[in-house]
């Protein structure tokens, strides 16, 4: 299905990211991926096989984007398929979310997708599809996590309006929204797998699907939107949550 193609996955050593690439590799692409942490891109590599690329970036950092796309252009020449993958979510109360945590929420989910897509986009030909993770979140509203909903508000709205912009370059946009998916963003540190059963069990409950959702769930609708199947697809978003924003 992807023969011949070349991916970047960002935040892709883990969760939704890792589970992509492994699909998008299976499926004949050449996969880059980037994370933050040295040692777990060498593990996700080794997982995901072949000749996959880690790099070493973190996409809120402007001097570490233009090092991954030099890193792009010199492994790949181009690129075809752009998973922004790469975010981080956490509670964000009205009354206590201080100014750190709105900086780190913007900066990587809004800031950080924005100028990933723009360092990455003079890569990318006639027929390439760029795919932004966004979420559930988007849609509703949810108490507590106002400031983690707008960044992700965002990111459904840079779709619609980036595929404006690129529709003369033929480059489409479109984006992925999960719901709950049984990721390190819902794990604490040195959590045990008995307490993280008990957790995804109630939260997979207050889903109407009844159950947590599992990276590859998202893998697949990604893969759809990097593949010609998808091509008659502008700006559009599909929701992968069970139910929860659509119930």
């Amino acid at each position: 299905m992807l023969k011949g193609k070349t991916a970047l996955i960002t935040g892709g050593s883990s969760g939704i990211g890792l589970a992509t690439a492994k699909l998008l590799s299976e499926n004949g692409a050449r996969v880059a991926i980037t994370g933050t942490n040295r040692e777990k891109l060498d593990l996700a590599k080794k997982e995901i096989g072949g000749d996959t690329i880690g790099i070493c970036a973190d996409i809120s950092n402007l001097d570490d984007l233009k090092h991954m796309r030099g890193e792009v252009e010199d492994k790949f020449g181009k690129l075809d398929i752009f998973f922004a993958n790469a975010g981080v979510a956490y509670g964000t109360p009205l009354a206590t979310v201080n100014e750190d945590g709105f900086d780190k929420l913007m900066d990587v989910n809004v800031k950080g997708t924005f100028f990933s897509v723009q360092n990455i986009l003079p890569l990318m030909p006639k027929g390439s599809s760029v795919i932004l993770n966004t979420s559930w979140l988007n849609q509703i509203g949810t108490p507590g996590k106002s400031v983690l909903s707008a960044s992700k508000a965002a990111v459904r709205s840079f779709a619609r309006t980036m595929s404006a912009e690129l529709l003369d370059q033929g480059i489409r946009v479109n984006c992925i929204s999960p719901g709950t998916i049984k990721t390190a963003l819902h794990r604490s540190p040195n959590e045990s797998e008995e307490h993280f059963s008990t957790y995804a069990e109630r939260i997979g409950k207050q889903t109407p699907i009844g159950y947590m959702g599992e990276p590859e769930d998202i893998a697949g609708a990604v893969a759809f939107l990097a593949s010609d199947a998808s091509s008659y697809m502008l700006g559009a978003e599909i929701v992968v949550d069970g139910g929860r924003a659509e119930l």
